[in-house]
């Protein structure tokens, strides 16, 4: 790892009661050039139009998919990823959502936090995630 992950844990073990496997971390030590990404929706980043689903499963493949996209368009990778946010407009919708996200930060450990809102910028999205990576000086 580029970063030093400090308390890694995993949320299979912190919610027992929750089928989840999210690799995270307490903190993130990081050095090198931050970037910082706006709320990924489940949308086209070259056309902004919605993937055309309702389920949050679908919805957070392709949020997850555009931080990649974003970050590799960087010079960055998943690995870099130091801070997630991920917004919900349903909590019932959470573990669907961290199971799917969790494909995508396994062995990262990036820290999170979860927020559940009232409603996202269009009515048909469930699930936002924005994020904060730090590319390394030396992965230029």
């Amino acid at each position: 790892m580029t970063h030093f992950r400090h308390r890694k844990f995993n949320t299979r073990d912190t919610y027992p009661e929750q089928k989840l496997d999210n690799d995270l971390c307490q903190a993130v030590v990081a050095k090198g050039r931050i970037v910082f990404l706006r709320g990924q929706c489940p949308q086209d980043l070259d056309t902004a139009k919605d993937i055309g689903s309702h389920d949050p499963v679908e919805q957070t493949h392709k949020v997850m998919q555009n931080i990649r996209q974003l970050l590799e368009e960087v010079g960055g990778k998943m690995e870099h990823l130091c801070k997630v946010v991920v917004y919900l407009t349903d909590v019932r919708h959470r573990e669907a959502v961290y199971r799917t996200m969790g494909e995508y930060i396994k062995g990262v450990h990036p820290v999170s936090t979860g927020v559940v809102v009232t409603a996202l910028a269009r009515p048909s999205w469930l699930v936002e995630i924005d994020g904060t990576a730090v590319i390394p000086d030396d992965d230029k």
